[in-house]
């Protein structure tokens, strides 16, 4: 049987669930299936997601979350070339032990050196709006101490100045270390990012359009998950009288953003249901609104007339599957860049975290709710996002690289 070895750096959920769903699509009988990353949380590996015995667990050096979550909200680097050296080093390790025929890579930078140093195809798992093909007028602000010092207005005006020194600087760490191995330079940030031999995009092309084709870079469509729980008691009762309105800032969102949701919430004529995804326990909650640890996201949304979120493709995509316009509350970069694409395709609304305010929440739920365009626009993408099958064409992929007669895919820029 062919060997798939997935390893995701434990960011956050998202990239965890995006390699369990590729590799649910992956026959038992006909592969054998490896999963490598920094820790198993109960909440995703312990709700049925393979057959006991079907996959084989591995550690794997990563970063602490809250380690990365913080250099990201500095606007620092990542990763130092120490620190993709220890990766390097301990995936060289593991692919000797497993001897993968594919590495199925998620936000491990570091794979661009340790698979072609092992000699072993990479497919690297990425948002379209990474690419630096991907079709958009600038880059959106993430939020950044800085715009507490000069203000909003001045900070996107020098942003796309600043930009292109910004991702060489994230970059060099990755071109450093290629270069040590005699491996050539992959180029800036979005090239690093999405480096593989072949780029698997979790999106549709309707919502993120690139400026022209490249076969090495496919299109999956967008990669879904949800919890495998019971919905919480008397949920049967949300949005009978009045709309639901679905809110979580996941596993990544800006947390301190959750008191004023709920107090926007709590002046709506909706039923509110909040998951915290464990992360906090709010202290006032709503007379009109549940609060829980973990819904079943899939379900709610499909009842949910407006989903609330950081905006990330994850959520967001997954109200969108079910037709449900999103209000969007980001704060990093990658969500901004998701959100952004939400918000120009006419189905939701964009609110900076940094700036928020109930009112402005309060606003947005009531325009998405009110204004007919949002739910028409939500549901033609949920038509589009039908249309793909993820692991029919994951699989196809999968192929490609580990049936090859002879030689390897040369490296993709």
């Amino acid at each position: 049987m062919r060997r798939i070895l997935f390893l995701c750096e434990h960011a956050s959920w998202s990239q965890i669930v995006r390699s369990l769903v590729l590799a649910r699509g992956l026959e038992p009988g006909r592969f054998e299936l490896h999963f490598a990353c920094g820790t198993f949380d109960p909440r995703l590996f312990d709700d049925a997601t393979l057959a006991p015995g079907t996959m084989t667990r591995w550690p794997l050096v990563s970063m602490d979350p809250k380690k990365m979550e913080a250099a990201v909200a500095s606007g620092g680097r990542i990763y130092d070339r120490s620190t993709l050296a220890s990766y390097v080093d301990d995936e060289r390790r593991l692919f000797e032990r497993v001897k993968p025929d594919l590495v199925v890579s998620d936000l491990r930078w570091s794979t661009a050196i340790s698979a072609p140093l092992f000699g072993v195809p990479c497919a690297t798992v990425v948002n379209a709006f990474w690419s630096p093909h991907a079709v958009r007028e600038r880059f959106p602000l993430p939020d950044h101490s800085i715009i507490k010092i000069v203000g909003l207005s001045m900070a996107e005006k020098y942003f796309p100045m600043a930009l292109p020194k910004v991702f060489a600087h994230f970059a060099r760490p990755v071109n450093e270390l290629r270069a040590k191995h005699r491996l050539p330079e992959i180029g800036s940030l979005q090239e690093v990012i999405t480096w593989g031999d072949r780029t698997l995009y979790p999106d549709d092309p309707s919502l993120v359009p690139l400026s022209h084709h490249d076969p090495h870079r496919v299109f999956l469509g967008p990669i879904l998950w949800s919890p495998r729980i019971e919905p919480p008691p008397g949920f049967d009762e949300l949005g009978r009288t009045r709309p639901l309105v679905y809110a979580t800032l996941g596993s990544s969102g800006d947390v301190r953003a959750l008191p004023t949701v709920l107090d926007a919430l709590g002046r709506l004529p909706v039923d509110g249901l909040v998951s915290t995804a464990g992360r906090a326990t709010p202290k006032a909650v709503p007379a009109n609104v549940r609060v829980v640890d973990l819904a079943p996201g899939d379900l709610v949304a499909r009842r949910a007339a407006a989903v609330i979120c950081n905006g990330g493709a994850s959520t967001a995509y997954q109200a969108l599957a079910e037709g449900a316009p999103v209000v969007g509350i980001p704060s990093n970069l990658d969500q901004f860049l998701s959100m952004t694409a939400v918000r120009d395709a006419g189905a939701g609304l964009l609110l900076r975290a940094s700036t928020l305010t109930s009112d402005a929440v309060r606003e947005a739920v009531r325009r998405v709710l009110s204004e007919d365009t949002f739910k028409e626009r939500a549901m033609a993408l949920a038509r589009s996002f039908a249309r793909h099958d993820v692991h029919a064409r994951f699989r196809e992929v999968v192929d490609e690289l580990t049936l090859a007669k002879s030689g390897k895919d040369t490296e993709v820029g």
